[in-house]
């Protein structure tokens, strides 16, 4: 097989990441629109719009559309309805994620992919022998999320919004304009996702803000933005796992997106990596859907590319994921030494880390690694600091004490105390019927 064009030379992946400085991500908008601690709030007490639009979007239609995602996807597509929507996660062959994002169908051989799966869907359709086609969409993509979230889409809407079920979609009008709302969200609250052309974007923000306004409304900026998504565990690439496009194995997929780069983000191929979690692999930050708590999705009523490393997996899972509690006085610690003689420990970015990093540690039971935490970033609403994390499943039971190394390799490093909790750590308030709310 030909070498990959990411991982070639005497420097490893790995380390060319450890070097990598990292960046800001280039969604959401602003950093901040009021402060990170009022927007973050939000999503709990009124509402927020946020703006994902910067995630992609393919269009794939024709007669066997329905059995390339099958091939792909580890998801059943057996009475996957019109109208309807689900998280949809792609593997290779050992199981581990390539992709994932959500698929809509929105007809009966059309369907729009958002995120990943758009890339890795579409190289698998031009070189495969499906009757197919595909197109680039640029869809605007606001989140409107929090209690208080309908009340403001009711306010700006011609069009019923009670009717749609979680995860099922359906047309409203705003200020004349045709808007896909998609219920669905990454707050882990009642909320939808409105969808429409570009072209009109600016304009459907700004009449939901100029409504929003009287329901306690804030606009969602970058540097809180991903806390929702910690909170209500919605584990997001190059923050808690690196998707298994990177591995040399994947060459011809790396080239095909590198001839692309000016369509696709760079952050489809750079994956920075601190903490004192470390390996000389970069597949030790792989994770399968059963590692990251989407076991749910698998159905093996079809044939998928990952399927009998997943069975396997499945009928005897070695990680989980969880939720970690930092200790609150080992946390004010690692600020304290800035004002202490010697060198401090790392810096914690508040909320979180503002580059975008996957910060890695390793976790330890009796001096034992058992897993490794990602996504550290404090939450306002319960005034601690949280982190996902993927953890042997014999410490997993909840209460759990553990020991977070922080810190990088060669370093100044502080042994934190935490416990385990569920993932998700907030109560799920997405379901439910409207009509009654």
């Amino acid at each position: 097989m030909s070498e990959s064009p990411i991982g070639t030379g005497g420097e490893s992946y790995v380390e060319r990441m450890r070097a990598e400085p990292g960046y800001i991500h280039p969604g959401w908008r602003q950093r901040e629109f009021t402060n990170w601690i009022d927007e973050q709030i939000a999503w709990k007490e009124t509402c927020y719009i946020g703006d994902w639009s910067f995630i992609s979007d393919l269009e794939v239609s024709g007669p066997e559309a329905i059995d390339l995602l099958a091939d792909l996807s580890v998801n059943s597509f057996e009475n996957f309805a019109v109208g309807q929507g689900k998280h949809i996660v792609q593997c290779n062959e050992d199981g581990k994620v390539l992709a994932e994002g959500v698929v809509r169908r929105t007809g009966e051989e059309t369907f729009i992919l958002h995120s990943t799966p758009s890339y890795w869907t579409e190289f698998n359709l031009q070189r495969g022998d499906y009757d197919a086609t595909c197109r680039e969409l640029d869809l605007f993509k606001f989140q409107v999320q929090g209690p208080n979230s309908l009340q403001v889409l009711e306010a700006v809407a011609d069009g019923s919004l009670r009717d749609i079920e979680f995860i099922h979609f359906g047309p409203i009008d705003i200020s004349g304009r045709e808007v896909t709302a998609f219920r669905m969200g990454m707050a882990g609250e009642l909320g939808f996702e409105l969808q429409g052309p570009q072209e009109y974007a600016d304009e459907i923000w700004d009449h939901i803000v100029d409504a929003g306004s009287e329901y306690g409304l804030r606009r969602l900026g970058g540097r809180t933005a991903s806390i929702n998504h910690l909170e209500a565990c919605f584990p997001p690439r190059g923050r808690v796992f690196i998707p298994a496009i990177v591995a040399p194995e994947m060459a011809a997929y790396q080239r095909w997106l590198l001839e692309d780069m000016d369509r696709v983000s760079r952050d489809i191929l750079t994956y920075p990596i601190e903490g004192s979690f470390d390996a000389d692999d970069i597949s030790a930050w792989f994770r399968s859907p059963v590692e990251l708590g989407w076991e749910n999705r698998i159905a093996f009523d079809h044939d998928f590319l990952g399927r009998e490393a997943l069975e396997a997996e499945v009928e005897n899972p070695r990680r989980t994921l969880v939720t970690l509690v930092w200790d609150d006085a080992d946390v004010v610690d690692v600020y304290a030494s800035l004002f202490r003689d010697g060198e401090p420990y790392k810096f914690m970015d508040m909320p979180n880390k503002q580059q975008w990093k996957m910060e890695s540690d390793r976790v330890l039971v009796d001096a034992e690694t058992v897993g490794v935490s990602t996504f550290r970033g404090y939450s306002y609403y319960f005034r601690e600091m949280l982190s996902l994390c993927t953890i042997d499943v014999a410490h997993a039971e909840p209460g759990t004490a553990v020991t977070v190394v922080w810190g990088e390799p060669d370093g100044p490093q502080k042994e934190i105390d935490a416990t385990v909790a569920p993932a998700p750590y907030k109560p799920d308030r997405r379901f439910g019927d409207l009509t009654s709310v």
